[in-house]
Parts: C-alpha cells; sequence; structure tokens
C-alpha cells in the first residue's frame, strides 16, 4: 500500500525557523539542530522516553521541510490518532479480520543490502472494492498501521543483528494486472487515504520504492495522485517495466528476493511466489460482504421510469469514460452507446441486468472515438416499477503536463534500465 507517498513539503529546499522558535546560533549549530531542540520542546508533554532522540525527531521536521510548528502539528496530530486506535499495543494484541488477512495483497519477504526490510505489494491482485465491502474503514487503517509497526520492530532487531542503525522500507511495488478497473474512484480514494494515514504516522519510512510491470495507465495513475507525491518522494521512487530482475538485484540480494522476481527465495514447498509470506489477494467472495455498503459521496439521483439516457462529450480518442451506480431495492439494465451522425447509437457495452441494487456497479472504457457516449439505465423490462439510482460519470482527459512530466521520469515499459521519477 506504499505506491504513492504524501508530504507538505514546499519545492524550495531552504529551511527556514518560524519567528516564534527563532533563537540565537550557540556553538555553531546548524538550523537543523536548532530545530530538532526547538521541537523537543514544543512536544516534551507527551514525547515519551523511546521517542526522544534527534534522529526521530528529525524525521517529522523533514516532512514538513523543518517549519517546527507544522511538524509539532503533525506529531500531535499522530499521537492523537495512535492513542484512538491503540497503535502501541496493535503487535501484541490486535488480529486482522479474516477477509483482510485472505485478502489484503503484499508481506514482507525479507531484508535489502542494507537490512532495511523488503516487502512487496501485489497491487494488480488486490480487490479494493471487495475489501471496503467487507471490513470496516477502521480495520483496514489498523491493519497498514500493524504493518508499519512490524517493519519499526524489525529495525530493532536488525540494528542489533548487524551492529548498525538500521532504518527505511523497500517497498517492490508489482503492478502485473492492473486495468482500468482501478480507477473506480472510491477505491482510489480509499487508497490514497490509507496512504496519508501511513505518511502522517511513519514519516520518511519509506527509503525506496520500485515500481514493476507498470501497465499503459500508469501516466492516469501517476495524474491522479500527483497531488501526494512531493519532490522529496519523487527522487524514491524507481518505475520499471517487466524487465526488473537486474534492478532489483542491484538492492536486494537473491537469497532475500523470490524466485519469481528474479530471486532465490521460495517457501519451504518450493513455490516461487512465496505466498505464506505474500498475500496473494485475488477477488472477496460476497460472503464476506458487510450489510448497508453504498458507494461514495458526490453522486447524482434520478428516478427511472422506463429509461434515462447521460450524454457525454469526448474531444478526442483515447481517452477514459468510468462510471459508478447503485440502485434501491432492485436491478436495472445498463448499457454505453456511442451516438452515430445519423442519431442511432452503437452500444459499445450491450445494455445488461445488472445487480446494482445488491453491489454497486462501476466500470469504465478506453474512448477509441471522438464524439458523443451515451449511458443507458434501461428499465423497460420493469415499466411499472420506476427505480432509484443515484450515478457518477467522469470523464479522465490526457494532461500534457503529466504525460511530459511522466516521460521526463524515464517511464518504461519494456526497458530494461531504472528510472527515477
Amino acid at each position: 500500500m506504499w505506491l504513492f507517498g504524501r508530504s507538505t513539503k514546499k519545492k524550495s529546499q531552504t529551511k527556514k525557523m518560524p519567528k516564534k522558535y527563532t533563537f540565537s546560533h550557540v556553538n555553531d549549530e546548524s538550523p537543523e539542530e536548532i530545530a530538532v531542540k526547538q521541537l523537543r520542546s514544543s512536544v516534551k508533554d507527551i514525547l515519551k522516553s523511546h521517542q526522544d532522540n534527534d534522529d526521530y525527531l528529525r524525521k517529522w521536521l523533514k516532512a514538513r521541510n523543518y517549519d517546527v510548528m507544522e511538524a509539532e502539528r503533525m506529531f500531535r496530530n499522530s499521537m492523537a490518532f495512535r492513542k484512538k486506535i491503540g497503535a502501541d499495543t496493535l503487535l501484541q494484541k490486535y488480529t486482522p479480520p479474516e477477509v483482510i488477512q485472505k485478502y489484503l495483497t503484499g508481506g514482507f519477504c525479507g531484508f535489502d543490502k542494507d537490512g532495511s526490510p523488503v516487502r512487496v505489494e501485489l497491487f494488480g491482485l488486490l480487490d479494493i472494492k471487495g475489501l471496503m465491502y467487507s471490513a470496516r474503514k477502521v480495520d483496514l487503517e489498523k491493519t497498514k498501521m500493524l504493518q508499519c509497526e512490524k517493519t519499526v520492530r524489525d529495525w530493532e532487531i536488525m540494528s542489533k543483528k548487524l551492529g548498525k542503525k538500521v532504518g527505511g522500507l523497500t517497498v517492490i511495488f508489482d503492478m502485473a494486472g492492473v486495468t482500468t478497473k482501478w480507477l473506480w474512484k472510491p477505491g482510489l480514494d480509499m487508497y490514497l487515504h490509507l496512504v496519508k494515514v501511513l505518511e502522517d504516522n511513519y514519516p520518511e519510512m519509506m527509503k525506496r520504492l520500485i515500481v514493476i510491470n507498470a501497465p499503459s495507465i500508469f501516466p492516469i495513475l501517476y495524474k491522479l495522485a500527483r497531488p501526494l507525491i512531493s519532490d522529496d518522494m519523487k527522487k524514491k521512487i524507481i518505475v520499471l517495466g517487466s524487465n526488473f530482475t537486474q534492478v532489483l538485484l542491484q538492492y536486494v540480494d537473491a537469497e532475500q528476493l523470490p524466485v519469481y522476481l528474479g530471486g532465490k527465495l521460495t517457501d519451504p514447498d518450493g513455490n516461487p511466489r512465496c505466498t505464506t509470506m505474500i498475500c496473494q489477494g485475488g477477488q472477496v467472495p460476497e460472503s464476506y460482504f458487510l450489510k448497508n455498503h453504498s458507494l461514495g459521496e458526490n453522486m447524482t439521483a434520478a428516478t427511472v421510469s422506463k429509461k434515462l439516457e447521460l450524454k457525454f462529450e469526448v474531444q478526442k480518442s483515447g481517452m477514459i469514460l468510468r462510471w459508478e451506480f447503485q440502485t434501491e431495492g432492485y436491478d436495472i439494465g445498463f448499457g454505453v452507446g456511442f451516438l452515430e451522425n445519423d442519431g442511432s447509437v452503437k452500444f459499445v457495452l450491450p445494455v445488461e441486468r445488472v445487480n446494482s441494487h445488491m453491489v454497486p456497479e462501476d466500470g469504465s472504457i478506453n474512448c477509441t472515438e471522438q464524439g458523443t457516449y451515451v449511458l443507458v439505465f434501461d428499465n423497460s423490462f420493469s415499466w411499472a416499477r420506476s427505480k432509484k439510482v443515484s450515478y457518477q460519470v467522469e470523464v479522465i482527459e490526457e494532461d500534457k503536463n503529466i504525460l511530459e512530466e511522466v516521460e521526463n521520469i524515464g517511464y518504461v515499459t519494456d526497458k530494461l534500465e531504472a528510472a527515477h521519477i
């Protein structure tokens, strides 16, 4: 769950101390050293003994561009959140629900060449919609926090074992299998929310994020998440296509890397995907779904007596049309068509009845033609009973600036060399 990192750091790297906290240099202390002292003083009422060290405090300052007041606010908010969910006892007392254990993809599989934990995320196998329908938001938050607590614990273990300070996390972010289904807005919003939770509570944990099997829609996903990617985080991301093994081996020894990624690590039974360490996910069965799950906010409501047609203009080919909707109590017919010059509709997705009253429906298409696309809600099979539908539709346009930025990072899908964002 680490594709995008969040920070409010500004582009300028000049570290200026807020007037409230500025005082004279003593013994030629650097601005950073002064900031650490200022932060320690400002949070001393809640600072715990194991947190009272310069390296730990410096992480909060770096995450807020050495703005002491902002770092203090971030730290206090984090301590309040940790207390709320019981973060200090997650390792001892918390067990994630069964559905999360079985279907939340990813896992730790070893350590990199510096001793930092290595985590593999199988983004393309994650059924975020199924998990959102089957687990409470707080359990998803707690589970991701639990993963971070395990990372902190591993730092301590490896530091003692290697006789040096170990920190950071190397994440291998496998996007194999990612399609336009990942453009489902509630799911993407939840994913980015969890990223925000982690970044707000474990600043500077990410040392390196290696994206592999980057799909053709990577620039679109990058655009949607770009507001969360700081300049500092960009330096930590490497984007690769399908030829990634040699780059991974630059950072992780073969003995610590699963066979399916080009290493030598397997499960005890020889499984090359290390399924005992890395959850493979898959589609969540509806038997896990909780009652009263629904779509997000900002939906438009309508009543369909016989048929409702929604028209959307697509300015050029290559854009993506995505939708989500839910009906109350009963199913409805749904399809997507293209409006021809003679006024007829050529269906791209034929109208079919969907059980959107049981599970919210979502989807998307790549628009291969410029023109008008029509979303059709068909209730003609049940005209005596009107249907209430809530929907949200969006046309995702190309952004030349984002495309140029992605090109500038060296985004590749079939080359060996790595590309740093």
